[in-house]
């Protein structure tokens, strides 16, 4: 029986809501419901990582306060150590629906997405929708963390945000009740139906399936067409001959974009590294002379290849995957540098 109401009920907001692609005409609020909640109601397979109700000490709002924070009050009632000195979540990932189209990546149309949105451009995806994904360190990112360590975590994301937290932000491990909580948080930000491009057709497909009058398993497939069930990763090459570059034409409008939404984003005042950025002359002037050659301060490498840890400086870069730059992006970056006036 109650399966059955919670059925009409979610049943009822399904059709009331306005999607992201329906008309502007102001209705009045109705409830939103989950994706995975109607995934499950049409028969869907739980996800492995429901939350754990039993755990003590969990709650979404500590979560959050570790993701933003990095820190957050324990169970003692003060303060838990830092999960790192050096980055914060963050800094490398958003919290909110950065892509235009939730099937694809697509770096061009992320910056565009974002410098519209007013969003960082960063080398994570975002945590919107992650707990909707089945699999995280996916291709390359499995290869660079190894089996060890990589198996654990592609198709658990406790054991992600648990890598993630020792690998990525080179910090201490998370207690398991810090993790719960992380997850609780990004249980908050799953998916909604109003998330997704769903047609009229659609939606009555996915209502009749509900209702038991029409095929679940077409309703499940189709709702999964809607949004991307992994993040592929696969790393770039810087060119061989740097100085020639990639060979593309550069834009230096994108360029100044890719700056001021992605590079600022962690250098600006030294937020998340130790290498200081400026919107200075000197700054872009550096990051000229050194674009071409072949050491840490080549956007090319660093996009391409990261930086490692060093002794006495734990900071690190990250490399962007081929999912969230170009090549093309990168020759604008280097035309913005190298535009007449940009760096005086």
């Amino acid at each position: 029986m109650r399966i059955i109401v919670a059925s009409l009920l979610i049943l009822t907001a399904i059709f009331a809501f306005q999607s992201r692609t329906s008309s502007s005409e102001i209705v009045p609020p109705v409830e939103d419901p989950n994706v995975y909640d109607v995934l499950k109601l049409l028969g869907d397979s739980a996800s492995e990582h429901e939350l754990n109700s039993s755990m003590p000490y969990v709650t979404a709002i500590k979560g959050e306060e570790i993701f933003h924070k990095g820190y957050t009050t324990g169970p003692n009632g003060t303060d838990t150590k830092v999960q790192s000195k050096l980055f914060k979540c963050w800094a490398c990932h958003n919290t909110v629906i950065e892509e235009p189209d939730l099937t694809r990546y697509d770096p061009e149309a992320r910056l565009s997405y974002a410098k519209k949105n007013h969003l960082p451009f960063l080398q994570g995806t975002t945590v919107r929708g992650i707990v909707n994904r089945e699999t995280f360190y996916n291709d390359d990112y499995y290869k660079k963390y190894g089996h060890e360590l990589a198996d654990k975590a592609h198709r658990n994301l406790r054991e992600a945000i648990q890598l993630c937290a020792i690998g990525c932000s080179q910090g201490r491990p998370l207690e398991d009740w810090e993790i719960e909580s992380v997850l609780a948080y990004f249980w908050t930000l799953q998916y909604k139906m109003s998330d997704l491009s769903l047609t009229e057709e659609e939606r009555q497909t996915i209502k009749q399936a509900l209702n038991g009058n029409g095929d679940k398993s077409a309703a499940i497939t189709l709702l999964k067409s809607k949004y991307a069930d992994h993040s592929p990763a696969h790393f770039l090459l810087p060119p061989s001959d740097r100085k020639a570059g990639f060979g593309l034409q550069g834009r230096p409008e994108k360029g100044k974009d890719i700056y001021e939404l992605s590079c600022l984003h962690c250098h600006k005042n030294g937020r998340f590294a130790f290498y200081y950025l400026a919107e200075d002359g000197i700054s872009l002037r550096h990051l000229r002379y050194h674009f071409p050659r072949f050491d840490n301060y080549s956007s090319y490498q660093v996009i391409c290849w990261g930086t490692v840890p060093r002794p006495g400086k734990k900071f690190y870069m990250p490399q962007y995957t081929r999912e969230r730059m170009t090549p093309q992006l990168i020759e604008d970056l280097r035309s913005y540098f190298e535009s007449p006036g940009s760096a005086k």
